[in-house]
């Protein structure tokens, strides 16, 4: 490799964390954030990097517009997703920001209303909410204007706030995972509808590969029994481990050492309203193998 080509390597691995980051909040996943980010490596590998004066900006233009592209064919293929799409998990215990100035957009709960945006509307909420992107750099990245840019965010930002209710704190999160953890494994009945919301949604990510439910689940009542209905052979053998995915307390079940499962919840007021249900064995790949 060349003193040049060295170079550019240093300069593009320093600006990775960042660049993944924005990739994977643009696209829920860890896998094809990768092939994005593998992608602005090329493009930067083969451009004229002596007429870049700001590689940083540079390199961000080229993975947010890379991930725009991805975001809009990604729209189509969950479209004929088997049964709910749900985010790949990605492990934050070493990098809880995921290379950002802030940890926003990062929850699984968040990427799934994320999902509800156009791709240019997440990639301004991205850059402005989880790494504070001025309004001016954000147009240029676009390639609009700023008061479009923040007509953008404003409506992301909306749309969260309408889908979404208060989020308690990591503690308090824990608490509630791990008894419905206890609940779920027991199948008592009583104590999950206690933790549950009125309103909660089950959400169950198979992809077609494994048995899962197919369309989600909800209410308090329905979720309770099709929770405990399954307890007994779901739980039978399984070993369950804390692992913490995308910033928050979540719990990965496995058997005979090969993981089938990631649960996480969403929960507001100390209630739960959503269940995540992570089961397609090409999502636990990374959050197991940490």
């Amino acid at each position: 490799m060349s003193a040049d080509l060295d170079l550019a390597a240093s300069v593009f691995d320093d600006q990775r964390s960042r660049l993944f980051g924005i990739a994977y909040r643009m696209l829920g996943s860890a896998a094809e954030a990768e092939d994005v980010v593998q992608d602005a490596w090329l493009r930067w590998q083969a451009y004229d990097r002596e007429t870049v004066r700001d590689a940083a900006a540079f390199l961000t233009t080229v993975t947010t517009r890379l991930a725009i592209n991805s975001a809009q064919s990604a729209r189509s293929r969950h479209e004929t997703y088997v049964g709910p799409w749900l985010p790949e998990p990605v492990d934050t215990s070493a990098d809880p920001a995921l290379g950002a100035e802030r940890g926003e957009a990062l929850e699984m709960a968040v990427l799934l209303l994320l999902e509800k945006l156009t791709p240019t509307e997440r990639a301004a909420y991205v850059l402005r909410e989880a790494f504070d992107y001025p309004y001016a750099q954000i147009a240029e990245i676009l390639d609009t204007t700023g008061s479009n840019v923040r007509q953008l965010v404003s409506r992301a930002r909306k749309h969260v706030a309408d889908e979404r209710r208060a989020p308690v704190d990591r503690t308090e999160q824990r608490r509630l995972l791990a008894a419905f953890l206890l609940a779920a494994q027991t199948g008592d009945l009583g104590a999950l509808e206690g933790l549950l919301a009125a309103d909660v949604v089950s959400y169950s990510d198979g992809g077609g590969v494994v048995r899962a439910s197919r369309i989600p689940v909800f209410g308090r009542a329905t979720v309770a029994k099709y929770v405990a209905a399954f307890a007994s052979r779901f739980w039978t053998g399984a070993t369950v481990t804390w692992v913490e995915a995308n910033g928050r307390p979540a719990v990965l079940a496995s058997r005979d050492g090969v993981p089938f499962v990631l649960v996480a919840v969403s929960a507001s007021e100390e209630t739960i309203d959503q269940v995540l249900w992570v089961m397609n064995p090409e999502k636990l790949v990374g959050i197991s193998s940490t």
